[in-house]
């Protein structure tokens, strides 16, 4: 299909060099190889009488040309995916379709393990692609990079709908021969005993208890940084530390590593998981059909959850002002 001598598909080209500034990561997203990808350029370079991306230094930039075409592109696309194209019908037994999620790797043990095998039982030819929580998780949503993003709903953005599918709390584990770990957690002893946190991404972004606690009048003394949840497990076996850690994910380690769980000695407000979506994809009916199958799946698995305390709204929305504040590039703004 033309349109005054352009070729529409060349759009959807434009719109991924444009958000990657590289042929061979733009060649990778369309599913297209490195040759047909630079033939797309070519021929958007011979209609828009520009370079568009230029190469300087070992990477590639955008002209002013490309700069002020982003947003009215994206929005074209946005308009046509939401008004003009339309749904195929969605049957889960025969939907050959790629879904990429963005989730941390509690969200991943927790809940999309068991639920990618309830899904394939219904979807056997369904794809998955579970991506690493980044630095910016917001952004990389409304760039099209991931379609469903899976986080704690302190960081999900109000522009884009989004679903909570379960709560957690949080445990201390160390290991079973630790003897900081016999009898009650006090919090003199807590605060005494080194600790192990996880954080994510470039910024070595917190994760929420680890930012939580360090906003007490006493400070922790944090010995190791791991890059995931589910290492910090590793990196107290053996040692006098210990890790603050999710209920749900800490009761699963404790079957399979020799480790034990001790309350927290002070309140942590409990942690909410939640799905998002790009609002343009709000009728997607494969993507409502998985976060459906999640929703499921964290109800059956609802765990250990019996000491999990609510907060009263109010307060939860204080926290999550004051927790957006300082991670203003989680929900795609600039710091």
């Amino acid at each position: 299909m033309r349109f005054q001598r352009l070729d529409l598909n060349l759009l959807v080209a434009l719109d991924v060099l444009l958000a990657e500034k590289s042929v061979s990561l733009a060649a990778d997203r369309l599913c297209l190889s490195q040759s047909a990808t630079s033939s797309a350029l070519g021929r958007l370079r011979d209609y828009f009488g520009d370079e568009l991306l230029v190469v300087k230094g070992r990477s590639m930039v955008l002209t002013a040309r490309a700069e002020e075409l982003i947003e009215p592109v994206r929005a074209v696309l946005d308009q046509i995916r939401s008004t003009i194209a339309i749904a195929p019908e969605f049957d889960p037994a025969t939907c050959d379709r790629q879904i990429r999620f963005m989730a941390s790797d509690y969200s991943t043990q927790v809940l999309l393990a068991g639920a990618l095998a309830m899904i394939e039982a219904e979807a056997p030819h369904m794809r998955f692609e579970i991506q690493p929580m980044g630095d910016s998780p917001i952004d990389t949503l409304e760039r099209g990079q991931i379609d469903l993003l899976l986080t704690i709903d302190y960081a999900i953005s109000s522009d884009h709908p989004s679903q909570v599918l379960f709560e957690d709390d949080y445990v201390v584990v160390g290991d079973a021969a630790n003897p900081a770990m016999e009898g009650e957690m006090t919090r003199e002893k807590y605060f005494s005993l080194g600790h192990v946190t996880a954080r994510f991404g470039k910024s070595r972004t917190p994760a929420f208890d680890d930012w939580f606690v360090r906003r007490q009048k006493t400070q922790r003394r944090i010995e190791v940084v791991a890059p995931t949840f589910l290492s910090q497990t590793s990196l107290v076996l053996g040692t006098r530390r210990i890790a603050t850690m999710h209920r749900r994910l800490a009761s699963q380690m404790v079957k399979v590593l020799p480790l034990t769980l001790r309350e927290v000695p002070f309140d942590i407000p409990p942690i909410r998981e939640a799905i998002q979506w790009h609002i343009t994809n709000n009728n997607d009916r494969a993507l409502r059909w998985v976060v459906e199958r999640l929703a499921a799946m964290a109800q059956e698995e609802r765990g250990d959850i019996s000491n999990v305390v609510p907060i009263a709204e109010a307060r939860r929305d204080e926290i999550a002002v004051q927790f957006q504040h300082n991670h203003p590039n989680m929900r795609g703004e600039k710091s």
